[in-house]
């Protein structure tokens, strides 16, 4: 029993100088933090940076392909970017105009090389109907042969004569025949 009190009085003494030999301190507080500030709620947040892009030219295109690509085909063959090419009387060569107008009409379908066209031969109403449907088909067949020369694929025209049907120009005159002895082209898809 001996043994029990001296181990009760050692560890009383242990607990005693573990303590700060019986002072009263008082246990360590960490000092209050102050709240956070909130930013008053009409305050509207700061706005995202802004992106910033170069300034890169895009080439713009004119208005008159614009114009000319966004037409239908009823439109484009109404008013059409190709012209006739004429031809003197009794003849299917092309002369220095005809070659200027149908060098002016290669131009165009090679700007719109997806266009396919018929090639119109047409006459006068002199002579007779035979004779003017070869000629028809002679001057038809003269400005594919001279397109193609120039660079138009053959596999986007097709030719077919007229003859005398559908003249421009209804009246008996040099001056209407003239109009009439032509290669007319015809846009039949884009």
């Amino acid at each position: 029993m001996c043994n029990q009190k001296a181990f009760v009085v050692i560890a009383l003494a242990v607990v005693v100088v573990a303590t700060g030999c019986g002072r009263n301190k008082k246990p360590v507080v960490a000092a209050p933090q102050p709240a956070p500030t909130l930013a008053p709620a009409e305050t509207t947040p700061p706005a995202p940076p802004q992106r910033v892009e170069e300034s890169v030219p895009v080439p713009q295109p004119r208005l008159s392909e614009d114009a000319i690509a966004n037409r239908s085909l009823d439109d484009l063959n109404r008013n059409s970017p190709l012209k006739p090419i004429f031809f003197l009387l009794d003849s299917a060569e092309l002369d220095e105009t005809g070659r200027a107008v149908a060098t002016a009409d290669a131009d165009v379908l090679k700007k719109y090389s997806t266009w396919a066209i018929t090639i119109e031969g047409h006459c006068d109403e002199r002579g007779t109907p035979e004779y003017n449907l070869a000629l028809g088909e002679r001057r038809a067949s003269a400005v594919k042969t001279y397109l193609a020369s120039l660079g138009v694929s053959g596999e986007r025209m097709k030719t077919v004569s007229y003859g005398k049907e559908y003249p421009f120009d209804m009246g008996h005159t040099e001056e209407a025949w003239s109009k009439n002895r032509r290669g007319h082209l015809v846009i039949t898809s884009k």
